[in-house]
């Protein structure tokens, strides 16, 4: 665990990994702190608004017994078992069982749709599966492998019912006894770069995002310490940002199924409960925003705010301190390798912009493609030196891939920045979204910072587009806020504000106004799909009549 120091130094220098050669993270964020003390685990709000509280040793007995029904299933040892389930206490009690089998956990998010359930099923080689009546007709591929289909509600439309089953079983349960690098979960890139990959994590992974959360969240936990997150347990973000590093550090988690994010409703769930800790995502908060009434409608207790996904700009920055009398913190991380860089404002002041500095006991560097570290204020790609306990195995049944995540011990994020002279970190964008315009190399990350600031703008996005004279052209998607009229002046007036604040070579060029932007389930935008977009026309298009 972290400990406080007096300097963000010394808190670095003072930390040293300490990992057991046995570890079962079901047992580690579970069954240690069933004691009998009736301390509480899990808060779940209904979608109809009715409360139910789980406490450890309901957890334990609960999981013990899904572990049972399982092994009865003849899911054991190594084998992948999804979880197709909204947050809610099924979730947890599946993941904890499958952790405590021994077995790979397969999270699976709730709102993908036949195909991308197929692939990530029949990639993995699932043997089971535990989801509701909702998602149940999704499963529409042939998948000879998925033996056992458990539905927690409903009829089960012919499968076996989860509650029936988990009655059946004993409530006691050995737990297997997994070695600190074994596999325990396959989490499926959002694929933000391509088809999206199963990235194998071992054991350790859970001990390996400990500091990520205990640094953004202000030496996390504290006394009273309440967390909740919009972000699906489904991702990275919400299973080892929120979810188990709560459970193992005996903090209660409140889960709350939403089909859609509503920043009222944010506001009031926060207060209704005594959240005092948040992971709540750019997209999340950019939407709370627009929502200013909330604000002073709901109490809040909140003590700590975390952000990742999207580089946060410095109006965000300085809403959230407004509206919540705390810094909001952000972080860094993808599936591969999460949770590497974040900020702390108790222990160190914010730069706006930056992601923050390399969270203690990761070896987060910018470097060379080849590998090679880069001096300050040199761009390069962000990289984590292994071995490190939060890193990947490797990607599942790909082993091209995951040699070329790697440049000799780096493993490479694929995210370009540049570090300065006291280590903060400063995201430019993916390496793949680089603009190369008449010899520039221009990241679209500063340039939707500042069209954010402009008061017309609520969201955008920068691409580069085809330019047969300068290679590219710098390429605005821009979202803008309700009543305000889209016209050619307003593109105008934006171009000249981006040009004034940054450079003339970073304005850009051609500007699209659109309704929405798309996005992963994670709130990242999905630059790639705007690159590839055809039928738009640009500012002043004349089939627009403009």
């Amino acid at each position: 665990m972290l400990q406080r120091g007096r300097s963000y130094e010394e808190v670095r220098d003072g930390f040293r990994w300490e990992l057991p050669q046995c570890f079962n993270m079901g047992v580690a964020a579970c069954d240690r702190h069933a004691d009998g003390s009736g301390r509480l685990a899990l808060v779940y709000q209904t979608p109809e608004g009715r409360i139910e509280r789980f406490t450890f040793d309901e957890l334990k007995r609960l999981s013990n017994r899904c572990a049972n029904a399982l092994a009865a299933m003849d899911v054991g040892p190594g084998d992948r078992v999804g979880v197709l389930l909204p947050q809610r206490p099924e979730t947890a009690i599946a993941h904890l069982a499958i952790f405590k089998l021994g077995a790979v956990a397969l999270p699976l998010f709730t709102q993908f749709g036949p195909d991308a359930l197929a692939h990530r099923l029949r990639d993995s080689g699932a043997k089971a599966l535990i989801t509701d009546s909702e998602n149940l007709p999704k499963l529409t591929a042939d998948l000879p492998e998925l033996a056992t289909v458990l539905v927690v509600d409903g009829d089960g439309g012919g499968n076996r019912l989860f509650w029936p089953s988990l009655e059946r079983a004993a409530p006691s349960f050995r737990p297997a006894v997994t070695g600190i690098n074994d596999p325990a979960l396959l989490i499926y890139t959002s694929g933000t770069t391509g088809r999206p990959k199963g990235a194998l994590h071992a054991a350790r992974v859970l001990l390996g995002h400990l500091p990520g959360v205990q640094l953004p969240h202000d030496f996390f936990p504290a006394p009273g310490d309440c967390y909740w997150t919009p972000a699906d347990w489904a991702w990275i973000g919400g299973l080892l940002d929120v979810l188990l590093p709560s459970l193992y550090f005996g903090v209660p988690v409140l889960a709350h199924r939403a089909r859609k994010f509503d920043p009222e409703e944010a506001f009031a769930l926060m207060a209704r409960h005594g959240v005092r800790n948040a992971f709540l995502p750019p997209t999340a908060l950019k939407m709370m925003r627009q929502a200013p009434a909330a604000r002073h409608r709901f109490a809040h207790r909140l003590r700590s705010v975390a952000s990742g996904g999207e580089a946060l700009g410095e109006d965000i920055l300085d809403w959230g301190r407004h509206t919540f009398g705390i810094a909001i913190n952000e972080f860094y991380g993808q599936t591969e390798a999460n949770l590497l860089v974040g900020n702390c404002a108790s222990l160190f002041p914010i730069r706006p912009g930056s992601m923050g500095r390399a969270i203690p006991g990761h070896r987060v560097e910018v470097v060379s493609s080849d590998g090679r570290p880069l001096p300050a204020g040199q761009s390069g790609i962000i990289a984590v030196r292994r071995p490190d306990p939060v890193m990947f195995v490797g990607y599942w049944n790909n082993a091209a891939a995951t040699r070329a995540k790697f440049a000799a011990d780096w493993c490479l994020t694929g995210d370009v920045a540049v570090r300065d002279e006291d280590g903060y970190i400063w995201y430019k964008g993916r390496e793949d979204d680089l603009i190369s315009s008449g010899g520039y190399r221009i990241g679209p990350g500063d340039i939707e910072d500042c069209l954010t600031k402009h008061p017309a703008v609520l969201m955008a996005a920068v691409v580069g587009a085809p330019d047969p004279v300068r290679g590219e052209i710098v390429k605005a998607f821009v979202v803008a806020k309700p009543g305000v009229r889209t016209d050619r002046a307003l593109g105008n007036q934006i171009r000249d504000f981006v040009g004034r604040r940054l450079a003339h070579y970073q304005a850009p060029r051609e500007i699209v106004f659109v309704p929405s932007l798309p996005m992963t389930t994670t709130g990242k935008i999905m630059r790639r799909e705007l690159r590839a977009s055809t039928g738009i026309a640009p500012l002043g298009d004349p089939e627009r009549g403009e």
